[in-house]
């Protein structure tokens, strides 16, 4: 058997896997990369990446549609066959992904001086990894296994056709209908894509309200929108069962409606991907997130296993598993690093945008926290009108106490952009007295912000 010794193996080579052995292994450190698929990830190959692609090709088509409206056109623009765009957005998308090709990703990892180890590990005994027959040893270990998407059991789901996220945002072919289960950042952002390429689209979300880990008010101005683009959202509703039709499947919903579609897409949540990977073997239980870190980084109860992105279930996104690789890189060359995830942005790429950060309301009240809040119509803003958007709002949330930022969030026109303010604000403990002296350039979205800010600093 070929054994191997390493100062560090990173089992995963998703964004934190990848982006951690880059940086140590630059630090003069022997380091081993284990990936069974494409080093990067799903973000740039099946995600973040096309995804984004795909809803720049709709907001452009959507903008077309709108021409003469915003006066860039004296006359109706074609835009042509809906079927024909969608196509032609995923050649764009796969071009843009590299059609899925990690080749130079792995050429990266590897001229940083990572040993790029390809197959499938698995903890075979304290300090080694087994993958596929060759032996690595190593003084620590990070777990980067990333999440798989969740399919959930719901009767009929298998036999009738349907994709994951990762396959619908690798589809080259536009179904006529479709049903999305998952009214969260993913399932909008499918919905409001295939809904704007023709495909006639219904939105399931088992909750009262869109993207249920934000404040409610959020989740209904972004079900006004998708509602404006023609999907049919659902919300309080489930899907009980599935079977096949003509068209391709029948859903019955929770509510006793049938609806059929030529397409089920599952959005429902990712799952860590952690069976298999021995961890028994180290005496590590997952928690019911993922496995449970420190604020080192490390695997609690362990000395040398890390652990970083999704699989540790804190606010899963490509820049919190960026974030978590650089503070246990830091930690691992000698640094006293400590994650804060305070202000993690949260973004969900609709057109418009919502991007929230901190607490809500409501988290803040279960925390026992005194709070106040301010709200404010974007719709007011210079900026709106100039733009032509179609509104939104901006909620901020603070501390009464300390006078303090805790939580912000907007639904509006490029908000995952001008709303970084707040996350600066948050991480920063900003006094709201100072906020209110910051200046915006006119006309701007982020005027907004001086609006809610200055109700907050009037509120005792």
């Amino acid at each position: 058997m070929l054994m191997q010794t390493f100062d560090l193996v990173v089992l995963g080579a998703g964004s934190a896997g990848e982006n951690l052995a880059n940086n140590v292994a630059r630090a003069g450190r022997s380091v081993a990369l284990v990936e069974r698929l494409r080093v990067g990830g799903e973000c740039p190959f099946v995600a973040c990446m096309p995804s984004k692609a795909q809803i720049r090709s709709h907001e452009v088509r959507h903008l077309v549609g709108r021409a003469v409206e915003l006066g860039a056109a004296g006359a109706a623009v074609d835009a042509g066959d809906p079927t024909a765009a969608f196509t032609a957005s995923a050649a764009r998308r796969d071009e843009i992904v590299a059609h899925r090709d990690d080749h130079a990703h792995a050429e990266e990892t590897e001229s940083a001086g990572v040993t790029l180890v390809r197959g499938k590990g698995t903890i075979t005994a304290p300090g080694v990894l087994d993958v596929d027959g060759r032996e690595l040893r190593w003084t620590d270990l990070v777990i980067a296994t990333g999440s798989t998407p969740t399919v959930p059991p719901i009767d009929g789901l298998a036999d009738v056709p349907h994709w994951t996220s990762d396959e619908a945002w690798s589809s080259s072919v536009l179904p006529v209908s479709a049903v999305v289960l998952g009214g969260g950042p993913v399932g909008c952002e499918l919905a409001q894509t295939l809904a704007r390429f023709g495909c006639r689209t219904t939105l399931v979300e088992a909750t009262d309200s869109l993207l249920p880990g934000e404040d409610p008010s959020i989740g209904a101005e972004l079900a006004r929108i998708l509602s404006d683009d023609d999907v049919d959202v659902r919300c309080g509703v489930t899907a009980e069962a599935f079977e096949p039709a003509e068209e391709g499947a029948l859903a019955r919903l929770s509510d006793t409606r049938e609806v059929t579609a030529e397409r089920v897409v599952v959005a429902v949540g990712r799952a860590p991907a952690i069976e298999g990977i021995g961890l028994d073997i180290l005496g590590i239980q997952a928690g019911k997130q993922g496995l449970e870190i420190d604020e080192h980084g490390r695997v609690r109860g362990q000395e040398h296993v890390w652990a970083a992105g999704d699989v540790t279930g804190i606010a899963p996104f490509t820049h919190t598993a960026n974030y978590q690789a650089r503070i246990i890189a830091a930690n691992l060359l000698g640094a006293d690093a400590r994650a804060d995830y305070r202000a993690i942005p949260r973004a969900v790429y609709t057109d418009p945008n919502v991007f929230a950060v901190g607490l809500t309301p409501a988290r803040a009240r279960d925390a026992g926290i005194d709070v106040i809040t301010a709200e404010t119509d974007l719709a007011e803003t210079a900026r709106n009108t100039t733009e032509g958007a179609p509104g939104g709002r901006l909620l901020l949330v603070a501390d009464r106490d300390r006078r303090v930022l805790l939580g912000a969030s907007a639904v509006g026109a490029h908000a995952s952009e001008w709303l970084h303010e707040a996350v600066l604000a948050i991480r920063a403990e900003v006094a709201v007295e100072v906020l209110t002296d910051v200046v915006h350039a006119f006309p701007t979205f982020a005027e907004a912000l001086e609006v809610a800010v200055r109700d907050l600093a009037n509120q005792p």
